[in-house]
């Protein structure tokens, strides 16, 4: 296993957040919309909200609280809302110029009355115990050099009876695997954010670590699985 190696916590150059709002996420973003939805249905309910049909055969979460933390230029939520998901999403990110591209994202999908993005560090939130009812991030805590406050912070203000749904890197084993993920994946991508994406890979946790920041928080390292050759996810209703 490869030695993790730190990248920047706050990814807050023009650059870097032109860089990484012009790569292609799309599928990435598609299937993590997929799997929380998806894992939402699974729970049944949630206290008094519940996965409902709406009148198109749609599945509908019902006016859910949903914070992301970690959100870069907002385009999950802009996913999730796409979904006929009936919720207020609070997008919070610390780069300053991620969050000034997330307004123009949010702007051009018509999406303003439902997704609010705010300069937060998601080590210390704002937000009172129990605040939202689906706490989602992507991509985050591999940012972070002791990511326990990030995962805590996350529990904190998750209502009891929420979802928690956590997806980031996975470390890989070797150099060359990293460079097989980064041709295989960003291999049409310019320099920079090959670069980019190659640092976050060595960044990135082991299942092993993530096991043990869950439990910390009291959630069961079961809760942890690798989800494609690449990712892990953490998923639990609290």
């Amino acid at each position: 296993m490869l030695t993790r190696r730190l990248e920047p916590e706050v990814m807050d150059t023009v650059e870097d957040a032109h860089d990484y709002n012009s790569m292609d996420h799309s599928t990435v973003n598609r299937v993590f919309v997929d799997d929380l939805l998806t894992f939402c249905r699974g729970t049944r309910e949630l206290s008094d909200r519940s996965l409902t049909s709406s009148t198109t055969g749609a599945m509908t979460l019902s006016l859910l609280k949903v914070l992301d933390v970690g959100t870069g230029t907002a385009l999950i939520p802009i996913e999730l809302c796409r979904r006929e998901v009936a919720c207020r999403i609070t997008a919070i990110d610390l780069a300053a110029e991620m969050l000034k591209l997330a307004d123009i994202n949010i702007a051009r999908a018509g999406l303003a009355n439902c997704i609010h993005g705010e300069q937060v560090d998601a080590k210390q939130m704002p937000y009172g115990v129990d605040t939202f009812d689906v706490v989602i991030s992507n991509s985050i805590v591999h940012h972070i050099p002791e990511p326990s406050a990030v995962f805590a912070e996350m529990r904190r203000v998750l209502r009891s009876n929420g979802v928690l749904f956590i997806r980031d890197l996975l470390r890989p084993q070797s150099l060359a695997e990293i460079d097989h993920l980064v041709t295989t994946y960003a291999g049409q991508e310019n320099a920079h954010s090959q670069q980019l994406f190659r640092d976050s890979l060595h960044a990135a946790l082991s299942l092993v670590e993530v096991g043990e920041l869950a439990a910390a928080c009291g959630i069961s390292a079961n809760a942890v699985q690798q989800t494609s050759d690449r990712h892990w996810t953490l998923a639990c209703r609290m």
